[in-house]
């Protein structure tokens, strides 16, 4: 299998999707609903790019819905910020207006916020597959973070429909996700 070649065919397709609107709207209500049992307090997320899925929007009104319960507990967001050294993530706070910087691959990051340790990951996909396992952008900033975590977080890819891959073939480092939803719902585990 040639992932490099298999990545940049699912990233330029997902660029050019004619309904990815439509697609993001049933991804949203698919995160909105799946979310409503989870005990989380604090999800990591991350910033889209090429046409990524967008959970930002949802966690935002996850967030705010927590504080509305009858015991509100305070829930947070948090975006990866990488550690050029171990080339490894640290999640720090994210809202909606908080101050902004690029980090060394131009994707925007939270500016001195505080570290958080998320109970729950989100993970883009590029493409995904059975048995949990995602195709990423080939840096493995995810595999090493998750080798790492101690506890090791829930963690769920998000992705779109065109994005499955029928005959993925992970690597000995690949770290499978526990769950994986697409437009569609979940797709992993299987039912």
């Amino acid at each position: 299998m040639d992932k490099v070649a298999l990545r940049r065919t699912l990233v330029q397709e997902r660029l050019q999707m004619p309904d990815r609107l439509e697609r993001s709207q049933a991804l949203q209500s698919v995160m909105r609903v799946w979310l409503v049992h989870r005990p989380d307090a604090v999800i990591g997320a991350y910033w889209p790019i090429k046409g990524e899925f967008d959970p930002l929007p949802v966690l935002h009104r996850w967030k705010e819905d927590g504080e509305l319960l009858d015991k509100p507990q305070r829930r947070r967001i948090g975006l990866p910020v990488i550690d050029k050294t171990t080339k490894t993530m640290r999640f720090h706070v994210w809202y909606p207006g908080c101050p902004m910087e690029e980090d060394a691959y131009g994707i925007p990051k939270p500016k001195d916020t505080e570290v958080i340790e998320p109970t729950l990951l989100l993970v883009p996909c590029v493409g995904y597959a059975v048995g949990g396992y995602r195709l990423g952008y080939g840096g493995g900033f995810y595999d090493r973070t998750l080798a790492q975590l101690q506890p090791r977080p829930f963690t769920v890819g998000l992705g779109f429909a065109p994005g499955y891959i029928d005959d993925f073939e992970p690597e000995p480092h690949d770290q499978p996700l526990d769950a994986i939803l697409n437009d569609y719902g979940p797709v992993w585990p299987l039912a």
